[in-house]
């Protein structure tokens, strides 16, 4: 098994409260609201949302994949951290056994914050990640991010 990290840091005026919220607390439904062509569905398949939860996360039409399965490792309400893995399907290409996820937020001095992304991608036997695979992949997350984004900062009174 191989072992590829990929490191993006955001940006953003908004405050770090705020993304965390509609980010880990109320993305299954912000995304769909904000960008509905992104995920058609998203259900619990285990826990009660917290660590352990296993999500399905279906994306919609023109979308590359068809689904990934999401295991919630943590919820840091307090220091604003949310870790994931991905642990099943087609964005796994079947060539990773999962991809962990650390989302970090933090408050930058000018009031707005910055999101701390840390993703590691675990390959199955020999198989080599291209750090072009991985970017396309951050790009896709950078533009829903600068969707949700848009949607808070129109939308000022949400997630306080």
């Amino acid at each position: 098994m191989g072992v590829a990290a990929y490191d993006l840091e955001v940006t953003s005026p908004v405050p770090p409260a705020k993304l965390f919220k509609a980010f880990v607390l109320d993305n299954d439904d912000l995304i769909q609201k904000v960008i509905p062509q992104a995920i058609s569905n998203v259900e619990i398949l285990e826990g009660d949302g917290g660590p352990g939860t296993v999500r399905k996360v279906t994306f919609g039409e023109g979308s590359q994949f068809k689904y990934v399965k999401h295991r919630i490792e943590e919820i840091d309400k307090e220091n604003l951290i949310y870790r994931y893995s991905v642990i099943e399907g087609d964005a796994l290409m079947n060539v990773l056994e999962k991809i962990s996820n650390e989302i970090k937020f933090e408050a930058s001095a000018d009031g707005g914050s910055i999101c701390k992304n840390n993703s590691t991608y675990f390959t199955i036997g020999d198989f080599e990640l291209k750090q072009e695979q991985i970017k396309a992949g951050k790009e896709k997350s950078l533009e829903i991010f600068k969707a949700v984004e848009a949607y808070l900062l129109e939308n000022p009174d949400t997630y306080n």
